[in-house]
């Protein structure tokens, strides 16, 4: 490869990770914002560095990770491989777990939810990013061994993309605090990433671009809202 070439390589599939990584950054938002104010900027770089060295082992071991694309069994004429139980597995998770956090978040009073907060340790904090960095990295790994052959340039966008998303990750994560109705869009995409994830694992294929669209507008239209929400104010 010439140096344009691998150059554009680069560039591209660094901001195809950013992209692929904007439900990481919502999860590890959500999840940390629960925990006590002292450790949660900790808590969003190590989750953020652990999906950086995921997907690197990942695609070290690009090998096995293809092998999870062949059938595994078959379960009245729906065939499953080792990449369709995993997503299945990720994608009942997320869609629990973000259906108790909107139940918290609307049942709860604020002393409630203080002590919520003061009882999800950073240990367990860690390891449900760890456990769902695994389910975001695999379509991400083989996203990047589908458009770049050479292992140099894949690290390194991976390293580039998570590096930006570290810079951000504060911004975002105070951003969803700070405003209630942004938590619960944000749960309800998870919600939304979740549904897509199953569907995914049972062979049913939905563009990721319809996904994103439906994020994106949905934040538009909030946006909106805020912004009446404070004209009106004023």
């Amino acid at each position: 490869m010439t140096t344009l070439e691998i150059a554009i390589a680069f560039l591209t599939l660094a901001g195809l990770e950013i992209v692929l990584g904007i439900d990481n950054i919502v999860f590890i938002a959500i999840i940390t914002n629960n925990l006590p104010d002292a450790i949660q900027s900790k808590a969003r770089k190590i989750g953020l560095l652990l999906a950086m060295g995921t997907r690197i082992a990942l695609l070290f071991a690009i090998t096995w990770v293809m092998r999870l694309t062949a059938p595994l069994f078959t379960i009245m004429e729906l065939t499953l491989s080792g990449r369709d139980l995993i997503l299945l597995a990720g994608g009942l998770f997320l869609i629990a777990k973000s259906t108790f956090e909107i139940h918290d978040k609307i049942e709860h009073r604020p002393h409630e939810e203080h002590a919520a907060r003061k009882a999800l340790t950073f240990r367990s904090a860690v390891t449900q990013i760890a456990l769902l960095d695994i389910i975001f990295s695999l379509d991400s790994v083989i996203t990047a061994v589908g458009m770049v052959g050479q292992i140099g340039i894949m690290v390194s966008a991976v390293v580039a993309a998570v590096l930006v998303m570290m810079v951000f990750a504060d911004t975002v994560s105070r951003f969803v605090h700070r405003h209630p109705t942004i938590q619960m869009l944000a749960l309800s995409f998870l919600i939304l990433i979740g549904v897509f994830l199953v569907a995914e694992g049972l062979g049913k294929h939905i563009d990721r671009g319809y996904i994103y669209f439906a994020m994106f507008f949905s934040l538009l239209v909030e946006f909106l809202n805020m912004r009446m929400r404070k004209t009106q104010a004023s």
